[in-house]
């Protein structure tokens, strides 16, 4: 095949490395493992045409984990493909190695049009740590890394309607071979950014607003979500309703500290089965314990190589319970770094986080 010399290829590699202590969620047992993932990235421009291929190298290392029950539970976790995303490579009593393809795209995209066909990222959604309107790739603000969502295989176009307006339609297949749609509106109105999701799928039904921009010219910037659900939880006969909101801030200081809020109300709480029952529903991270949460994400640069970062979420329930996990991340140059974080859990054993121990990990990422 011949390219024009417009064509532009360019490929990155990065490792991340996480050594980590980890509670099981079954058990009174910690594992100690090590969990290693090597990223492959190429990136294809031609005018108007481009291409993705992100591919993963997955190894776990560590006998007693590779052999758990929360081993076997995590890798319940994939894409709500019709296809295969991940295929074991190698097993043995302590180690588990398997492929992924994280994200692999191609589109086509001009000054008015922007058609995406593959497995991609559907970006919906104005919140930091929750987003109820995005069922697609939801954030997870618990994990260890929350922007590392499961990708979704689906044709996404986007039209610009006006210099400050457009639409954009979703069409993707789910692993049942059932069609979910979507349709979002956004514009800017004079005091932000607004936006109408509407979410649509045999399981489910969503019809969400969004709702982001600066307060009143103070650098405070404000977003607010609404997400009203209709959907079947897994194991029942009825249909489920209920509405999540959030509200949030943000605000940069000249000093290189940065503070992120968030409250998120939700109109109807969830049991812990009914969480287990519905680990790999399209709504899992919709799943609310509490009607109540409050988060705060705190991050401090001492300069170019050195920051903190804490995030905190309150749970006010019955039983009220903190998420705490701060993270220390060092770069020791322009190839590699170093980040030593936890997850801390306190509470009764009845409150949302107060019945798992902490997670304590230490990450070292290489970029080539």
């Amino acid at each position: 095949m011949v390219f024009s010399a417009h064509a532009e290829f360019d490929w990155t590699l990065e490792d991340n490395n996480f050594t980590i202590s980890a509670p099981s969620n079954f058990t009174a047992q910690r594992y100690l493992y090590n969990f290693d993932r090597l990223r492959f990235q190429l990136n294809f421009n031609q005018d108007n045409l481009f291409a993705t291929a992100i591919l993963d190298g997955n190894t776990f290392y560590g006998k007693k984990y590779v052999n758990s029950l929360d081993y076997q539970f995590a890798q319940q976790f994939q894409p709500d493909t019709t296809f295969t995303t991940q295929s074991n490579w190698y097993s043995s009593n302590s180690t588990q190695f398997n492929a992924k393809v994280y994200r692999l795209y191609a589109g086509f995209e001009n000054d008015n049009n922007r058609l995406v066909v593959g497995l991609q990222n559907i970006t919906m959604g104005v919140g930091r740590l929750w987003t109820p309107t995005n069922i697609f790739n939801p954030n997870n603000p618990f994990a260890i890394e929350p922007d590392e969502t499961p990708g979704v295989a689906a044709i996404n176009y986007s039209r610009h309607l006006t210099d400050m307006s457009e639409l954009s339609a979703v069409v993707s297949k789910r692993a049942d071979d059932s069609t979910k749609y979507a349709l979002r509106y956004k514009a800017f109105v004079g005091f932000g950014d607004f936006a109408i999701d509407y979410i649509k799928s045999t399981q489910s039904e969503m019809l969400g607003f969004e709702v982001e921009g600066n307060l009143a010219g103070t650098g405070i910037e404000i977003r607010s979500e609404i997400a009203h659900i209709k959907t079947m939880l897994l194991n029942q006969n009825k249909q489920t309703k209920f509405t999540q909101i959030i509200l949030g801030a943000d605000y940069g200081f000249k000093n290189g500290i940065s503070l992120s809020t968030e409250a998120l109300y939700s109109s109807k709480t969830f049991t812990r089965s009914q969480q287990l029952d519905n680990f790999n529903a399209e709504i899992s991270n919709n799943i609310a314990f509490s009607h109540l949460s409050l988060g705060v994400v705190l991050t401090y640069s001492f300069n170019i190589n050195f920051d903190i970062s804490v995030t905190a979420i309150q749970s006010f329930n019955d039983n009220n319970s903190l998420f705490i996990s701060p993270v220390v991340n060092y770069s020791i140059n322009d190839k590699y770094s170093l980040s030593l974080g936890t997850l801390i859990n306190s509470g009764s054993d009845e409150s949302e986080f107060g019945k798992f121990d902490d997670t304590y990990y230490l990450k070292f990422e290489t970029s080539f």
